[in-house]
């Protein structure tokens, strides 16, 4: 039953005159890219790609992430599924998904929301961001946006976040906020941002608790005029997610997205 409702508000959603919950209301925006996860199996290939390897990913996270193995990434029960697996693949000792929209869904501004249900536990860093969509990517020059990251040892508290050449953890610059979602691990959320030529935005539920501004600098500061692309991904440890260990006996964990939606204004 909730995969038909979410069927059909998917289509309300692309059909003239009708409105959701989200910026639809407002008659500047519209939908122009969404996965409501309405079907079963691998996500869907015309919208989704796959970052592949096991090499730590800058992080020195203890993940393999696979590339359309469904034991990692499927469509079940009106949801995409993420899941963190403890098994021997390649060098590495688990196994995971990241999902990626570059080269199926870039956008230069926006609001893009993800309504999602988070894993829990010790060594899970589970994420929903952006990143820019330039080839070579030259990080952090070339912008990041965190929508949601969470590390399993410090259940409930949400980050949001931005990173440029100017602004970074590396350097100790970074641009973050945080918020207490206590219920994210058990309950779904909105997570947003919405970003044009002057501010990113980050929200849960309608509420906002991070804007980063455009000082016009430069794009040391300011790389964000450029096509972006959302990734999604559960990683397992890592230099933040497995700062204070990872408990071994929690796997699998899975992180539910419940739909995708990318509205611009028209």
């Amino acid at each position: 039953m909730w995969t038909i409702f979410k069927l059909a508000l998917g289509l309300a959603l692309m059909l003239p005159g009708l409105q959701s919950a989200g910026p639809s209301q407002k008659s500047d925006w519209q939908l122009v890219w969404s996965d409501e996860f309405n079907y079963t199996g691998l996500p869907d290939p015309a919208k989704w790609n796959y970052d592949v390897g096991g090499d730590g990913w800058g992080n020195n996270e203890w993940e393999y992430y696979t590339v359309a193995r469904k034991e990692n990434a499927r469509v079940e029960n009106g949801n995409l599924v993420i899941e963190a697996r403890k098994e021997d693949w390649e060098k590495d000792h688990y196994t995971s998904s990241r999902l990626i929209t570059k080269g199926k869904g870039d956008w230069k501004y926006g609001r893009i929301e993800v309504r999602a249900k988070l894993p829990r536990g010790r060594g899970t860093w589970p994420a929903i961001w952006m990143l820019g969509s330039k080839t070579p990517l030259i990080w952090p020059d070339d912008g990041e946006i965190d929508i949601m990251e969470h590390v399993g040892f410090d259940p409930g508290v949400i980050h949001g976040s931005i990173h440029c050449k100017k602004y970074n953890h590396v350097i100790g610059t970074q641009k973050t906020a945080v918020t207490n979602v206590p219920d994210c691990m058990d309950a779904y959320h909105d997570y947003v941002v919405e970003w044009d030529q002057d501010h990113v935005s980050i929200s849960i539920d309608k509420n906002n608790y991070f804007d980063f501004k455009n000082e016009h600098s430069g794009y040391d500061a300011w790389p964000f005029d450029e096509p972006f692309h959302l990734l999604l991904n559960i990683a397992v440890g890592g230099n933040w997610g497995g700062a204070k260990g990872v408990d071994t006996t929690i796997f699998p964990q899975k992180m539910f997205i419940d739909w995708v939606r990318v509205y611009q204004k028209k």
